[in-house]
């Protein structure tokens, strides 16, 4: 962090503004109205520094403001329950397709794999990691590397087994007129995703396979666009609350996932809109 900025965990006014009216009105009875709530953006807050730190729920530091660990994990479990990321990570990437900045001429997938330390539903024996127990965070991109979707299966799922899932869960990306996108035109991928099955569905719709084969030489020239893909996941992986899977539950580990998504889009609209 440089000299007179502020920390990452200090939501933006502009994210603030977007985020604010697709959060759900709390319920409350007047009778037993209990303690007073912490607003919102606090809490926020305080997600955003168990995310960007890795600190466990229990240790955030109360000076801070921000509300107790329990807290924060209830307004996220609430917020996800919600859909108010994917919402929110619609209207980003609305605001840079309208704006002429999304490359919709390719898409880029890949994977990487983390530990999952306490198991849980969507982790497995992971086959690079000595059988340990881990997850694997599937991304999928567009050309310049602003992540469309992003999944969490177990460590023992091969990647090509997600390929299709993750391209239906591109959203309907708005901000023109006519009917929204949802299909680049090409997709890339590494020897991972290598199998004909794969390809004429792909193919099916409509969308064209770029995707490196078994067995032959290094060198095609993919890995001039793959590195799109590589860096963003690097970027979610700069989160330490990512780099291991610390829940057990595979709600709250997809929550903090889709929370980094709506980040990376958000830095994007700040540097391009």
């Amino acid at each position: 962090m440089r000299r007179g900025e502020q920390p990452p965990w200090i939501v933006p006014d502009g994210l603030w503004q977007r985020i604010e009216p697709l959060l759900p009105t709390p319920e409350r009875n007047p009778r037993h109205p209990g303690r007073k709530r912490i607003p919102d953006r606090q809490v926020l807050c305080g997600i955003l520094f168990v995310l960007h730190t890795g600190i466990q729920w229990e240790f955030l530091p109360q000076q801070l403001g921000f509300g107790s660990g329990m807290t924060c994990w209830r307004r996220l479990e609430e917020w996800n329950r919600a859909g108010v990321w994917q919402r929110l990570h619609e209207l980003l990437l609305a605001e840079l397709r309208a704006a002429g900045k999304l490359d919709w001429s390719r898409a880029v997938i890949d994977s990487s794999h983390v530990r999952a330390a306490r198991r849980g539903p969507k982790s497995g024996p992971s086959p690079v990691d000595r059988a340990r127990p881990g997850s694997k965070h599937h991304v999928l991109t567009e050309g310049a590397g602003i992540p469309l979707a992003v999944s969490l299966t177990g460590g023992n799922r091969h990647d090509v087994t997600e390929l299709l899932p993750l391209i239906d869960k591109i959203p309907p990306v708005r901000g023109r007129r006519g009917r929204p996108r949802r299909r680049p035109d090409q997709l890339f991928g590494d020897r991972a995703y290598d199998h004909d099955k794969y390809r004429r569905a792909v193919r099916g719709k409509g969308i064209r396979p770029r995707i490196a084969r078994r067995g032959h030489p290094h060198g095609s020239g993919l890995g001039v666009v793959r590195w799109m893909v590589e860096r963003t996941i690097a970027w979610y992986h700069g989160m330490r609350r990512l780099r291991i899977r610390w829940e057990r539950r595979d709600d709250m580990h997809e929550a903090f996932l889709s929370l980094t998504t709506c980040i990376i889009t958000y830095r994007h609209v700040v540097r391009l809109c």
